[in-house]
Order: C-alpha cells, then sequence, then structure tokens
C-alpha cells in the first residue's frame, strides 16, 4: 500500500474532485462554449486569458475565489509518480488553490520518507480551505502553504528543490521559475499545467538556459510541459 491508497487520502481525494467538478463545471462549460463560438484555439484562449492577468491579476483570480481549477486525477497521479521518481525531499507549488495537487505531492513526499511541500495561494479563503483539506488527509505537517504574492511568499524556499509545480497565473511562470531556479537542483523536474505562456516556453526549451523541456501527452489541450533542470 502507499499513502495515496490510505483510507484518509483516498477519500478525501475523491470527495474534493467531485467538489471541484460540481464547483467548476459551469465555469468549464461557458469556457469552451465560448471557445467553440469564437473558433479560438486553446493557445489563443489563453492569450486572452494572460492579457487580463497582466491588465488586473487581483480582479481575474477574485473571480475564481469559489473555483478550483485543480488538477484532473490522472495529472495528480503522474505528480505522485514524479516526485517518487526523483525522490523528491522539498516541492514547491505555485498555484495552491484547494488543495488537490499538493495532497498528491504531499503523499509522495510521505512515501519518500518525509520532506516539505512550500506551497502559495494568493486567495485567502482557498488557502484556508487547501490548509483543511491537508488535514483531512493527515498530511499537513508536510506542507507549509503561504498566502499572498508569489514573488514574495517563494522568496525564500529553504534549500534545494527537487520538483517544482506551476499551476496558477500563467503570466507568472517564468517570473516564478527564475525566483526559484537557482534553488533548482541538477535534474529537478519543472512541471507547468496550463504551460501556454510563449516566453515560458522559449525560456525552458532554449538549451542555453539548461533545461530538456517538451510537452507531455497528458490531459491534452490543457498545455501540459516537462522540463528538466539539465545544469
Amino acid at each position: 500500500m502507499n499513502t495515496l491508497n490510505s483510507t484518509r487520502v483516498a477519500q478525501t481525494l475523491a470527495r474534493l474532485h467531485q467538489e471541484s467538478e460540481a464547483a467548476d463545471r459551469e465555469h468549464l462549460e461557458t469556457f469552451m462554449a465560448a471557445m467553440a463560438a469564437s473558433g479560438a484555439t486553446p493557445e489563443q484562449a489563453a492569450a486572452e486569458i494572460i492579457a487580463s492577468e497582466r491588465a488586473d491579476l487581483r480582479a481575474v483570480y477574485r473571480g475564481y475565489a469559489g473555483n478550483f481549477l485543480a488538477v484532473s486525477p490522472d495529472y495528480g497521479r503522474f505528480l505522485y509518480m514524479m516526485a517518487r521518481a526523483c525522490k523528491a525531499r522539498r516541492v514547491v507549488e505555485f498555484g495552491t488553490s484547494m488543495g488537490i495537487s499538493t495532497i498528491y505531492l504531499a503523499a509522495a513526499l510521505r512515501d519518500n520518507g518525509g520532506g516539505q511541500l512550500i506551497g502559495t495561494e494568493f486567495e485567502p479563503t482557498k488557502v484556508a480551505r487547501a490548509r483543511a483539506n491537508l488535514a483531512a488527509a493527515g498530511l499537513a505537517d508536510l506542507v507549509d502553504v503561504r498566502e499572498g504574492d508569489a514573488l514574495e511568499t517563494l522568496r525564500e524556499v529553504g534549500g534545494e528543490v527537487d520538483l517544482l509545480l506551476l499551476d496558477g497565473a500563467f503570466a507568472l511562470y517564468l517570473p516564478v521559475l527564475r525566483l526559484v531556479e537557482p534553488r533548482l537542483r541538477p535534474g529537478a523536474a519543472i512541471l507547468g499545467e496550463n504551460a501556454f505562456e510563449p516566453d515560458y516556453l522559449d525560456y525552458v526549451r532554449n538549451p542555453a538556459n539548461g533545461y530538456v523541456s517538451q510537452s507531455l501527452a497528458l490531459n491534452e489541450g490543457r498545455g501540459n510541459e516537462f522540463a528538466v533542470r539539465a545544469a
């Protein structure tokens, strides 16, 4: 048995995925209908979101306060597998939301023998709910969820980072990566969910910047990018 299959974690994740689907259904249906009506590609739709974030990030994410915008169960299991495979002991997560992805990653830390996950979330109500969900799963002792602007909350992460998950405001993926970059160990995994921002993709796909990167054929259309810190 692994921690993902333990009663507390499995029941908490099952509940949260159900809650996420219910909370986000209307938002996703509206978004998909608008994209279909306009004929926009996922990349074009993401470009509009990025422009909105750059205009007023607080307003954009205040509107998502009740939405999970969470990873899928398949991607969650992939996160667990990646953290186990690289024997992660320190994980940084940008965009904790209600804590679903955090639970998958913290379960991997537990099975790796311990460690710390540093998460950051802009929306205060989500921070409170994430902490409660981690406590329900029995994983709160492994996680430090920091409230506020990631460019401030992640200035100090305490040591060498084995895995970085980028799953927050699209426009901040590259600034957050550059902030954490000095702490990434060689071989560290960088997982960008909804990684549509062109400057971010150009950066991690350019070997001169010290990464090997490619898109993932997992939840296609969601812009999943997988990079490894090569040097």
